[in-house]
């Protein structure tokens, strides 16, 4: 390669072509002068009332019924708060039946978004921020990407930039030699280049931003991908002609589908992406438009527009010191493109978009808790200046999607106190006490028809998603044929029911841990799954456990309704629940990547297995 430039320590990066990427001030609105506009897209506002407005109407239906049946003799406090808690929870459940129902209907429309054909060819930069990761891993994705990308032939030119902030000594040294075997491996055309921080400062975004300061000049594009990204040379060049073609865009996000893990867990994520999740995909891109969201990867960015525009500031604070990181910042980045003129476009119809799922019900639980830190940052940002109303919302929905699980919660207890009428809890512990409400009755028939409701709209985009399937979105064959889809729809949605309350119950733990002020570990994900013990897994399910004995106790003891069995049940197995979810699969919860696997993940594997052969050799002291 020409141009080469080599540092003290291994590096191996080219000619510096510098970038001012200034730090944003959120408490003014910014517009970027070179920001060219764009052309908004026809009906997206009958889009977004096609999904509001049918989530507000089914909410206010529900309040009205359960005001109607709590106003019965006046309406005490708790009860209010009964009220508000089963309003504010319903709406995003409602609101996410209503964008499936967009995205289906968009799917019987054949309103699916394709690619645009190229302007001309960009200068992209394929960059891959990694810490502490599996390194034959992330160097075998990344030589299965830029050698398919080299054998399609597209008019766009490529480097692929390894952007290490490995602080782990041994891990660096084995990145080295993956660099060196990486080079050694490919055509000496191809540019590959390898830089490592010793000090991971800002931690992604610093990393970013060091890259961006020092090289981002040299490229019109960036395409960012994690450490356990994996897309095909074609959904890579489909998101360079989609920028190339799109002058007004500063961020274009695909939809990437959760592949290769064999546990249960994983399994059950890959199928509920594949089969559910292209509608909800459909459903999103088609309401949000222009004022997109940023998932942090398989994503591809304006280089100069997110230098300009996307420097994100510290948090915050009341009394102006030095506030604290950003940490789900892909969110806030997008909010600032779009502010300052921007479109951020979701494209979910690029095939080809690949990342891994987390193993185990621990390692999801682990992740969600950097990930609810994060995103509870965004309540404090939603007063940022020239935000669009979009935008915004998406920093709420970031945050509300964490704090529904203590609301549920919450709204457990509580029917938990109200129990069987006559029979509650509360009944048994205030018959004397004049300060206690009469609670009206709920019947039996009462709490089932009301749980069935809940339970009916919870699987309502798992029913449209599965009629998506049969109506030919995706073959039946490719999922292994009409038996054994049957069998994994089934078994997904029985499992989904029996894991959704331990999952409620850890992201309460997320959301206390972060109130108060227990900062979690960004470590690497556990990609393969954790391996622990059965006294790990009880300690870590001990607040379900609990929860479910206490339940358990209550129906039989006739104080708490019976419709909260399935509740309890799952609660009281959380840890074998957890251990379950580890066990691997053969046969159930098929997806097409699976049934015949795509040219990139067979490419990718053979390139992991010659870097785990290559990290059998001695490696020179650092």
């Amino acid at each position: 390669m020409d141009g080469v430039t080599h540092f003290p320590g291994g590096d191996v990066m080219p000619p510096p072509a510098p970038l001012a990427h200034p730090v944003q001030d959120l408490r003014r609105a910014h517009r970027d002068p070179g920001a060219p506009g764009w052309k908004r897209e026809r009906g997206i506002w009958w889009r977004r009332a096609a999904a509001f407005l049918p989530a507000v109407a089914t909410t206010g239906g529900l309040a009205w019924a359960f005001a109607d049946w709590l106003s019965d003799g006046g309406m005490w406090w708790l009860e209010r708060v009964l009220l508000a808690l089963v309003t504010a929870t319903f709406f995003w459940v409602a609101l996410s039946v209503a964008t499936a129902t967009l995205g289906l209907g968009c799917h019987l429309l054949r309103r699916r978004g394709g690619t645009r054909g190229a302007v001309g060819p960009l200068d992209v930069a394929l960059v891959v921020p990694v810490y502490n990761e599996q390194t034959a891993d992330v160097f075998g994705n990344a030589c299965a990407m830029i050698m398919a990308l080299r054998d399609a032939g597209t008019a766009h030119r490529f480097d692929l930039y390894i952007l290490s902030d490995t602080q782990d000594s041994a891990i660096a040294r084995a990145e080295r030699q993956a660099f060196t075997t990486l080079r050694n491996a490919l055509p000496p055309e191809l540019r590959v280049w390898y830089r490592r921080r010793a000090d991971n400062s800002g931690r992604k975004v610093g990393n970013l931003r060091q890259w961006v300061e020092t090289w981002g000049a040299a490229h019109d594009a960036m395409l960012v991908l994690d450490a356990d990204s994996l897309m095909s040379a074609r959904a890579i060049t489909a998101l360079a002609d989609e920028m190339a073609a799109d002058p007004g865009a500063g961020l274009i996000q695909s939809a990437p589908l959760v592949i290769g893990s064999e546990t249960l867990f994983g399994r059950m994520q890959q199928f509920a992406g594949g089969v559910y999740g292209t509608l909800l995909s459909a459903g999103l891109a088609g309401w949000s438009g222009a004022e997109s969201n940023y998932w942090g990867h398989n994503a591809i960015l304006r280089t100069r527009a997110f230098a300009d525009c996307a420097g994100l500031p510290r948090m915050p604070t009341l009394t102006g010191r030095r506030g604290a990181l950003i940490l789900s910042h892909d969110f806030v980045e997008a909010a600032l493109l779009r502010r300052a003129g921007w479109a951020v476009r979701f494209v979910p119809g690029i095939e080809g978009s690949y990342e891994e799922p987390p193993a185990t019900l621990i390692d999801y639980a682990l992740r969600d808790r950097r990930w609810c830190h994060g995103n509870l940052q965004h309540l404090r940002l939603l007063g940022a200046k020239g935000l669009h109303i979009v935008s915004r919302f998406h920093l709420l929905h970031g945050a509300i999607s964490y704090l529904l699980s203590p609301a549920w919660f919450i709204l457990l207890v509580i029917w938990s106190l109200l129990g069987n009428g006559p029979d509650s809890v509360i009944t048994y512990f205030s018959a004397d006490n004049p300060l206690y409400p009469v609670w009206p009755e709920m019947s039996g028939v009462q709490s089932g028809m009301i749980l069935l409701f809940m339970y009916a709209m919870l699987l309502a985009p798992k029913a449209m998603g599965a009629l998506a399937v049969l109506l030919g979105e995706v073959p039946v064959a490719r999922f292994g044929g009409a038996g054994r889809f049957a069998a994994s729809l089934l078994a997904e949605i029985v499992l989904s029911i029996l894991f959704a309350p331990v999952m409620m119950v850890q992201q309460v733990v997320a959301v206390l841990r972060t109130v108060a002020g227990i900062r979690p570990i960004w470590s690497p994900q556990a990609r393969k799954g954790g391996d622990y013990s059965a006294a790990t897994v009880l300690k870590f399910h001990a607040p379900e456990t609990v929860s479910g004995l206490l339940l358990a106790v209550g129906i039989a003891s006739g104080l708490v309704s019976f419709w909260l069995a399935p509740i309890a049940l799952s609660l009281g197995l959380a840890a074998p629940l957890s251990m379950l979810s580890g066990r691997r699969l053969r046969w159930l919860m098929a997806t097409p990547e699976l049934v015949s696997p795509p040219g990139i993940l067979r490419r990718a594997r053979e390139s992991r297995a010659m870097f785990r052969a290559a990290q059998t050799t001695p490696i020179a002291a650092e």
